[in-house]
C-alpha cells in the first residue's frame, strides 16, 4: 500500500481547509474606492455597525473592553494591518524585523497588535507614532502597553491600548509576525479586514461582507434619524413602536 493510499484508508487528518479558513486572506475588491468606503464608515459609529454584524450572526467582532481609547475619538476606520509579538528575552534581529514591519505598513492601515498577553512592556510610543503618521496610517490598537503618551497626544494620532508603562520592548518582547491572522479574545482579525474605532472601543468587520455591512448600517442610521425626530416631536413609545421605531 502506498503512503497516499494509507492516508486515504486510515483517514489521516486533512488540515488544508482549516488552514485556508484560519489563515486565508480575502482578496475581495469593493465596488467603491477604499477611501470612499472608509470615509462612509467614519460617518457611522461602532454601536450601529455592531448591531448590523449581529444580523449577519457575527456576535464576537468587538475587541475586549480592556482596550480603551486614549482620547474620546469620533469614528476612525482603516484597513487591518496585523502585528504579533510575545514576551521574549531575545534582542538580536528584533530591530531588523521591526524595520521590515514598519516598511510594510501602508496608507490607511489600522494597526492591530497582539502582544500575546504581555503585561510588562510597551509596544507603541512616540517614535512609532511619528513613523506611522508619516506613512498616513489611520490608527493603532495595541492589546498591551504604550508609553511616551504626551508625544502621542501631541501628534494627534488615534491610539487604543490596554495599559501604560515606561518599560520599552527591547529585551522584554519580540515581534514574531506581521500581516497574519490574529486571535484576540474571541475576535479573529485578518489583514485587509475593516477596523473601526471610536469612544466605545474597536470593532472588526470581515472584508468579505464589509460593503454589505456598510449599506445596511447606513439604512439603520437613517431609521434612527426618524426615531429621534419622533422622540423630539413628543410621540409616545407606543406611537413610535407602531411606526416601526425601536429603543
Amino acid at each position: 500500500m502506498s503512503v497516499d493510499q494509507y492516508k486515504k484508508e486510515v483517514g489521516m487528518m486533512n488540515l488544508e481547509r482549516l488552514i485556508e479558513f484560519r489563515e486565508g486572506k480575502s482578496e475581495v475588491e469593493f465596488p467603491i474606492a477604499d477611501k470612499e468606503l472608509l470615509s462612509r464608515f467614519e460617518k457611522l459609529y461602532t454601536g450601529a455597525i455592531n448591531d448590523v454584524l449581529r444580523e449577519f450572526c457575527l456576535l464576537n467582532q468587538a475587541l475586549p473592553g480592556h482596550i480603551i481609547p486614549l482620547r474620546e475619538y469620533r469614528t476612525i476606520a482603516g484597513i487591518a494591518f496585523t502585528v504579533k509579538s510575545a514576551p521574549n528575552a531575545i534582542v538580536s534581529g528584533e530591530m531588523e524585523f521591526r524595520t521590515q514591519m514598519l516598511d510594510a505598513m501602508h496608507e490607511d492601515s489600522f494597526v492591530i497588535w497582539d502582544t500575546t498577553n504581555d503585561a510588562k512592556a510597551t509596544l507603541w510610543g512616540g517614535v512609532m507614532t511619528a513613523t506611522a503618521k508619516g506613512k498616513k496610517v489611520k490608527a493603532a490598537c495595541i492589546d498591551g502597553g504604550i508609553r511616551d503618551t504626551h508625544q502621542i497626544l501631541e501628534a494627534d494620532f488615534p491610539v487604543f491600548y490596554k495599559y501604560r508603562i515606561s518599560n520599552g520592548s527591547l529585551g522584554r518582547c519580540l515581534i514574531t509576525h506581521y500581516q497574519v491572522t490574529l486571535q484576540i479574545a474571541d475576535v479573529t482579525i485578518k489583514p485587509g479586514d475593516i477596523v473601526m474605532g471610536d469612544i466605545d472601543g474597536v470593532l472588526v468587520v470581515p472584508r468579505d461582507i464589509a460593503y454589505d455591512v456598510l449599506l445596511r448600517a447606513e439604512q439603520i442610521i437613517e431609521n434612527e434619524k426618524k426615531i429621534f425626530g419622533w422622540v423630539h416631536e413628543g410621540k409616545t413609545i407606543h406611537e413610535i413602536t407602531e411606526n416601526g421605531g425601536y429603543f
